[in-house]
């Protein structure tokens, strides 16, 4: 759920990065905070333990106008991957306005993919959130793999409704700010 700042006039969204473990999720938002002019965002934070670890940054991008005078600042989000630690990823998911699913494109990584959506389906679930009505796209990762599975085998298996697809190549850039658009603009649309 947004937040509106009314003494910096700007809405704070959250946008998180969701997926199995080293499917590129940190990949993503580290390639994101790089190449975002420093005066554009904040510092990028790890939240880490001896086995997960989580970031977080936000900015403010310049290009995608104002709503009712207000500028928006972007909350970038990614989970720990494994569904072990689903506490903190349910709690990291509270108040999201829009979500990312980052999967991993190897054909051994499928079974993996598909528990990740489930469990973020159920953690949504229990906010009494449903995926469908959310800003939501789904980000293809690690397409220059020799082993990987094909587009339509990834829809089948991970994106049921047909939500906005994107292939990537977290490592070289490739679709990240593509994706990210995409579920930015979803996100304003939602909040207009």
């Amino acid at each position: 759920m947004s937040m509106i700042n009314y003494a910096s006039r700007e809405i704070n969204c959250k946008i998180v990065y969701y997926g199995p473990g080293l499917g590129g999720k940190t990949t993503n938002l580290e390639y994101v905070y790089e190449k975002v002019a420093p005066t554009m965002r904040g510092k990028l934070i790890s939240l880490a333990t001896e086995t997960e670890r989580t970031l977080f940054f936000d900015f403010l991008p310049v290009d995608l106008g104002t709503i009712r005078g207000f500028k928006t600042r972007f909350h970038l989000y990614t989970v720990p991957g494994q569904v072990y630690y689903n506490a903190s990823r349910k709690l990291i998911l509270k108040g999201v306005d829009g979500i990312v699913f980052v999967g991993d494109s190897q054909v051994e990584r499928l079974d993996a993919n598909i528990e990740a959506m489930h469990n973020l389906y159920e953690n949504l679930t229990e906010y009494g959130l449903d995926v469908r009505q959310l800003p939501f796209v789904i980000q293809y990762n690690k397409r220059d793999l020799p082993n990987i599975c094909s587009v339509q085998e990834l829809d089948e298996n991970l994106n049921p409704d047909a939500v906005p697809h994107f292939e990537a190549v977290g490592s070289r850039g490739i679709g990240v700010f593509d994706t990210l658009k995409a579920v930015s603009k979803l996100v304003i649309k939602s909040l207009s």
